[in-house]
């Protein structure tokens, strides 16, 4: 019940922002007809797996897209959630385009959030306004399971063209496909280099 109250909460302070943005009420009109609402249960969404990068130890992960243009059609925001394995890590990288909140709702991880680095645990939440270098490291024992929110769409794309929909054959990206990716989504992701 708390988590549906914090993802509520976060989904309602989203829209209000951009409701009361200047111009919005035009935008939002045009896409009122093509929005659905939904309610979605805890496993409930857009299942999908991150594919392996080529020569990856790294054991691929889920995440489910709950709402985006494609599901519900928010113009707005994207919601989803990831669940991150014991000494799984998000990369650094940050989202030129998009403010992202980042709610770990259980486990240990170690955080790096623009120059600072600080140990959270279930409960914690991360604001982090566009352009700022994240990085996330469960250093601890259970699977982190983490909902995050963009106050923009544009990462979930490439989050498609690096996954597959669950179930489906888990074929490795080789590194000139990544590139390509990357290259690709610039607009909404950058990684900072190895």
């Amino acid at each position: 019940m708390q988590i549906a109250y914090v993802c509520t909460t976060l989904c309602a302070l989203l829209l209000w922002g951009c409701v009361t943005a200047p111009g919005a009420s035009t935008a939002q009109g045009k896409n009122l007809s093509k929005t659905t609402p939904l309610v979605l249960e805890k496993e409930e969404g857009e299942r999908r797996v991150w594919r392996p990068l080529e020569d990856s130890s790294v054991h691929p992960s889920l995440f489910i897209l709950k709402v985006d243009p494609r599901n519900g059609g928010s113009s707005h925001l994207v919601l989803g959630t990831e669940d991150l394995p014991p000494a799984g890590k998000i990369d650094r990288h940050r989202h030129p385009g998009a403010d992202e909140i980042l709610w770990l709702q259980n486990g240990t991880a170690s955080v790096s959030l623009g120059t600072s680095v600080k140990n959270v645990h279930g409960g914690a939440t991360v604001f982090i306004p566009a352009d700022t270098w994240i990085s996330v490291n469960n250093v601890g024992q259970e699977v982190i399971h983490m909902v995050f929110v963009f106050s923009a769409p544009g990462f979930e794309d490439f989050m498609r063209a690096e996954s597959v929909p669950e179930g489906e054959k888990l074929v490795p990206l080789t590194k000139t496909e990544d590139a390509a990716i990357l290259a690709k989504h610039s607009h909404a992701v950058i990684y900072e280099g190895p």
